[in-house]
C-alpha cells in the first residue's frame, strides 16, 4: 500500500475544534503536517491534566512516534515559535528528530507585526480585525517576491539586505509612526536563532518523498477555515493564506493522488472573531449563553468570541469548495439545555432566495436569513460515545445537517476530552 493523507480544515471561521480530531487522528499517523497560516492560528488540545494552547506546531507533537512538520505554505515567526518549544520542553516533551520547519516557509519578523497594526490604525472603521501577528505583511512580501524564506537566515548577508530592503520600504510608507522598530536589533537577534533553528530547517522535498516511498500515513491540518479563505471566504476580512483542500496542497509536497480523506469540521453552532459578516450572529440571550456555555474566547488573542446559530449556507459553500467526504461536528454538549435551536438554511435579499453564498459587502447587507427551528432535548450529552445513547431530539438534528450538505457526520464531539467522541 502507497502512503495516503488525510486532510482537516474548518468550514466556518475558524475555532471550530479540529485541534482534537487532528490529535486522535495524529495517534495513528506517521506525519502530521500544518500546510499554512502562522501563529495567528490557536488549537487546544487536552491530554489528560494537561492542556497545549499550539499556535504554530502542528498538533501531532504530543504523540512521541509522529513526525511533524511545518510545510512551505505557512510563515514563520520564531521567537513565538521558540515560545512554544519551551512550553513543550517544560512539560518533557521530547521533539528531537520529530520536528521540522520547511526551508521554504517564509519568516514572519517583528517588522510585520508593527506593520500589521498600522495598517489595522490606518483603516479605522474599515479595521479587518485581524491578530496583528504580521501574517498578512508577510505573505504581501512573500507575493511580491521581496519577502525572506527561512532558508536565508542561515545566509548574512542575504538576511540583511532583504530585511533591511523592506524595513526601508515600510519607512518610507509609515515614515515616524514606524519608529519604533529597530531593524539592526532584529538583524542581530537573528544571529542567535540560527544555532537553534540549525537541526528543525529541512528541505521537506526528500523528506516527504522519503515517507511517500516508505507508505507512511499523514494527517495534514489546516489553520483557520473556509469562511476566512482569501479566494471564498468573507473577503477582505479574511485570513492571507487559502485555507481550502486547494491552498493545502500548495503548502506541502504530498501531491494530490495522496489524499485518501477531506474531513470538514463543524462547530454544532457558530463563532467568529474580529469583524466581518455573520448572517446568524445571535445579539440576544441565545448568543450570549452560546458564549457563556461554550467558554468561547479566541485561543491565540483571548478576545471574546461572536457567537451565533449554525449556518448552513456558509457549511454547503464550504463544502463545495473542498468536496469534504466526512465531517466532525464539534461540540454538541453546548446545545444541551436550549428549549430550541435554530440553523441557518437559506438567504433571501427583498424576498428572492440567494443560490449561494454572496461575495460582496452590498449584498450580504442585505440578506435576511431563512431559519430551520429544531426542539432542544434538554438532557446531557456530555461525554456520550455511542450513537445510539444520544437523544432522538438530537439525532434528529445531525441528520438534518447530513442531508443538507450531504455529507456523513463521522465524528461527534461530545465534551473537551479526546476521549468525548463519537466515531460512527
Amino acid at each position: 500500500m502507497g502512503s495516503e493523507a488525510i486532510l482537516v480544515l474548518g468550514s466556518q471561521f475558524g475555532d471550530e475544534g479540529k485541534g482534537k480530531l487532528i490529535d486522535i487522528i495524529a495517534a495513528e499517523r506517521d506525519i502530521c503536517i500544518r500546510a499554512q497560516g502562522g501563529h495567528n492560528a490557536g488549537h487546544t488540545i487536552v491530554h489528560g491534566d494537561l492542556k497545549f494552547n499550539f499556535h504554530l506546531l502542528p498538533s501531532g507533537l504530543l504523540h512521541p512516534k509522529c513526525i511533524n512538520l511545518v510545510g512551505s505554505g505557512c510563515v514563520v515567526h520564531v521567537p513565538s515559535l521558540l515560545k512554544e518549544l519551551a512550553s513543550l520542553d517544560e512539560n518533557g516533551i521530547q521533539y528531537k528528530d520529530r520536528l521540522f520547519l520547511s526551508d521554504r516557509c517564509h519568516v514572519d519578523f517583528d517588522l510585520h507585526h508593527e506593520v500589521d497594526g498600522l495598517s489595522e490604525v490606518e483603516l479605522g472603521k474599515s479595521a479587518v480585525g485581524t491578530t496583528r501577528k504580521g501574517i498578512g505583511p508577510t505573505y504581501s512580501n512573500r507575493a511580491d517576491r521581496s519577502g525572506a524564506m527561512l532558508a536565508d537566515i542561515f545566509d548574512d548577508e542575504l538576511l540583511e539586505t532583504k530585511l533591511r530592503r523592506m524595513a526601508d520600504g515600510y519607512h518610507k510608507r509609515y515614515g515616524g509612526l514606524l519608529s519604533k522598530y529597530d531593524v539592526e536589533e532584529e538583524i542581530a537577534r537573528f544571529k542567535t536563532y540560527r544555532e537553534r533553528l540549525a537541526d528543525l530547517v529541512r528541505d521537506e522535498v526528500p523528506l516527504l518523498r522519503s515517507a511517500k516511498a516508505q507508505g507512511l500515513k499523514m494527517v495534514v491540518e489546516g489553520a483557520q477555515a473556509a469562511g476566512l479563505d482569501i479566494a471564498f471566504g468573507t473577503y477582505p476580512f479574511v485570513t492571507s493564506s487559502n485555507c481550502s483542500v486547494g491552498g493545502m496542497l500548495a503548502g506541502v509536497s504530498i501531491g494530490w493522488n495522496s489524499v485518501k480523506e477531506v474531513i470538514g469540521v463543524v462547530k454544532a453552532y457558530a463563532t467568529r472573531v474580529g469583524g466581518g459578516p455573520f448572517l446568524t450572529e445571535q445579539l440576544n440571550e441565545d448568543g450570549d449563553k452560546l458564549q457563556s456555555i461554550g467558554k468561547e474566547f479566541g485561543v491565540t488573542t483571548g478576545r471574546r468570541r461572536r457567537t451565533g446559530w449554525l449556518d448552513l449556507v456558509q457549511v454547503l459553500l464550504a463544502h463545495e469548495v473542498n468536496s469534504f467526504t466526512a465531517l466532525n461536528l464539534t461540540k454538541l454538549d453546548v446545545l444541551d439545555t436550549f428549549e430550541e435551536i435554530q440553523v441557518g438554511i437559506a438567504y433571501t435579499v427583498d424576498g428572492t432566495e440567494l443560490d449561494s453564498f454572496p461575495a460582496g459587502k452590498k449584498i450580504l447587507d442585505k440578506v435576511q436569513v431563512k431559519y430551520r427551528t429544531f426542539r432542544g432535548w434538554k438532557t446531557s450529552t456530555t461525554g456520550v460515545t455511542k450513537w445510539d445513547e444520544l437523544p432522538k431530539a438530537a439525532q434528529e438534528y445531525l441528520e438534518f445537517i447530513e442531508q443538507f450538505v450531504g455529507v456523513k457526520i463521522k465524528y461527534i464531539g461530545t465534551g473537551p476530552g479526546r476521549e468525548h467522541m463519537i466515531v460512527r
